[in-house]
């Protein structure tokens, strides 16, 4: 039993106008956290995407009551980032690292987008040392590496 079993998780995915201000403020923070702070990576993370994404969120309860969020992703339609659908801004809280809740949120990410918008490809943009990790979720890079941010990536598709 993976220790990502001993961190009971609820999934919830939300459009950005039903996310009341709380968990945006976690998700943004836990973005930040990650993306900006612990990679030191200087990025505009707000886009504009969000306004017209879908956001997965897999939470639990706090021991005071309140909701703690454990993993994130934003679940982006066809035509906006890439011709296809996309998962991006993937992310799980540091206090998960190592216990599989990263492919807990893939696979919850996947199938939440096939639910959304009905099986399609998807596409993302992958920091290539994450190839691996992608690989395990039927994405395929398609061998044109990339510099965003100052950090390599992929594109990769999963058909």
């Amino acid at each position: 039993m993976s220790q990502a079993a001993s961190m009971p998780v609820a999934w919830r995915c939300l459009p950005f106008d039903a996310l009341l201000p709380r968990t945006l403020y976690a998700l943004l923070q836990l973005r930040a956290e990650v993306f900006v702070v612990e990679q030191a990576c200087a990025f505009q993370d707000l886009d504009g995407a969000d306004q017209v994404s879908m956001h997965l969120l897999g939470e639990r309860a706090g021991t005071g009551g309140e909701t703690e969020l454990l993993a994130y992703t934003r679940l982006v339609p066809a035509g906006l980032k890439y011709p296809e659908a996309s998962i991006g801004r993937v992310v799980t809280a540091p206090i998960t690292r190592g216990t599989g809740m990263g492919h807990a949120l893939m696979a919850e990410s996947v199938r939440m987008l096939h639910s959304l918008w009905g099986v399609q490809p998807i596409r993302i943009g992958a920091q290539a040392h994450l190839e691996r990790f992608y690989n395990a979720h039927g994405f395929v890079s398609d061998d044109k590496p990339y510099i965003e941010d100052g950090i390599p990536h992929l594109e990769m598709l999963r058909k």
